[in-house]
């Protein structure tokens, strides 16, 4: 593997490269690199379409504007450099948890969550073969010092555009001209980030944004599951939600917000990936009505405000993509084309294009992935060649 074009320090090898000691981030700005590293030459996290796969971990600030260290790949296409530099593509992922072993970059086999970060690369390896690098943030927390703050729009954006940053740093030879491309959580956050880009990197140019099944209406998803009285395995998601509501406002007390069994549960969300969560020990043995306190409260009504904040109907400067498989059970159609219909009163119905699917292959894992996943594969080349259009051709 080419070695970066900056210098800056080498990352541990250990696990240890995610925890950077604080001083390491004492005068640096959203966007510095902390330290870097190869990626080992047979790690999961590897993009195969790539000539260059690396580790880096980068500095952004959270939502109460504090220093903190985000980790995250850069992956460089193997076609040379143009002249005005690689076009970038900044990839976020979808729901894999919160636990610091499911974060993308820290992919192994036999990990739990292990299918979920591994499906995309389906399509981040066709963006690779188009001559795009290719970067792919963990996310605040997630890997590095938690908890993650799961749909917390400034959050996800914040580390989505500072690697971008820290690229550019490393490789000079990356162009400003970038887009954000999501799915599932992802796509939500793709969102949000291309919202906050104008003012949080002025410096670069942000050309389009692609959300695939967005997460939306988290609200109202919240309201469906605590009816329910048989357990459920997507109750995982309300217990992550809820992590995402606390980063954003600290005052809500948990023992107002949920019930005696989801408290007792509620620290596996540090310690468990997604689909680990939703097994019968933990949040997906707990019955809808057993998941939040049925009485009002000053926290119960501060979490409800900060799901209504997770809603990415939001002014964006830039084209907009969205795509939904119909047939999805894990993020509802009718709530993407409510959400398509807001963004195109909020943006203008000329910058917002909806493509539903009607038909898409479900996985090799139905049951687990499903048509939701199968959407990344079937999307594919339709989302690559609407992106070729705003972004530099490579020659």
């Amino acid at each position: 593997m080419t070695e970066p074009t900056t210098t800056l320090p080498q990352a541990p090898a250990s696990p240890d490269c995610y925890h950077p000691p604080a001083s390491m981030l004492e005068g640096k700005k959203h966007g510095d690199v902390i330290w870097s590293r190869p990626l080992d030459k047979d790690s999961l996290a590897a993009l195969s379409s790539a000539r260059v796969n690396e580790l880096v971990v980068y500095v952004s600030e959270s939502v109460h504007g504090k220093p903190i260290a985000v980790s995250g790949i850069i992956a460089l296409p193997k076609k040379a450099a143009p002249t005005n530099g690689y076009p970038v593509i900044s990839w976020a992922h979808g729901t894999v948890g919160s636990a610091d072993t499911a974060a993308p970059s820290r992919d192994v086999q036999g990990a739990a969550a292990h299918p979920y970060n591994a499906f995309p690369h389906i399509l981040l390896n066709k963006f690779l073969d188009r001559g795009w690098a290719v970067l792919m943030t963990d996310y605040e927390g997630l890997g590095t010092e938690g908890p993650h703050p799961y749909l917390l729009g400034k959050s996800e954006a914040r580390g989505i555009l500072d690697i971008v940053l820290a690229a550019r740093q490393l490789h000079p030879e990356l162009s400003d001209q970038f887009a954000i491309v999501g799915h599932s959580q992802g796509g939500q956050a793709a969102l949000f980030g291309a919202h906050y880009a104008p003012d949080w990197t002025p410096e670069l140019t942000l050309r389009a944004v692609a959300a695939l099944a967005p997460a939306s209406a988290v609200g109202a998803l919240v309201d469906l599951a605590c009816v329910e009285t048989e357990p459920e395995g997507g109750n995982a998601f309300v217990a992550l939600f809820i992590t995402g509501a606390l980063a954003g406002d600290p005052s809500i007390k948990l023992e107002e917000v949920l019930t005696p069994d989801a408290l007792e549960r509620f620290a596996h969300v540090e310690k468990r990936a997604r689909v680990e969560l939703s097994q019968t020990d933990s949040w997906g043995g707990l019955a809808g009505t057993n998941l939040l306190r049925p009485e009002a409260s000053a926290s119960k009504d501060a979490l409800y405000k900060q799901f209504e904040a997770m809603h990415p109907n939001l002014v964006i400067k830039v084209p907009i993509r969205i795509s939904q498989a119909i047939a999805d059970k894990r993020v509802n159609a009718a709530l993407t084309s409510i959400l398509e219909q807001q963004l195109k009163t909020t943006n203008g119905k000329e910058n917002v294009l909806y493509r539903p699917y009607l038909r898409v292959a479900p996985t090799h894992d139905p049951e687990e992935l499903g048509f939701h996943f199968g959407l990344i594969d079937t999307d594919s080349d339709e989302v690559t060649d609407w992106l070729a259009g705003f972004l530099p051709k490579v020659e």
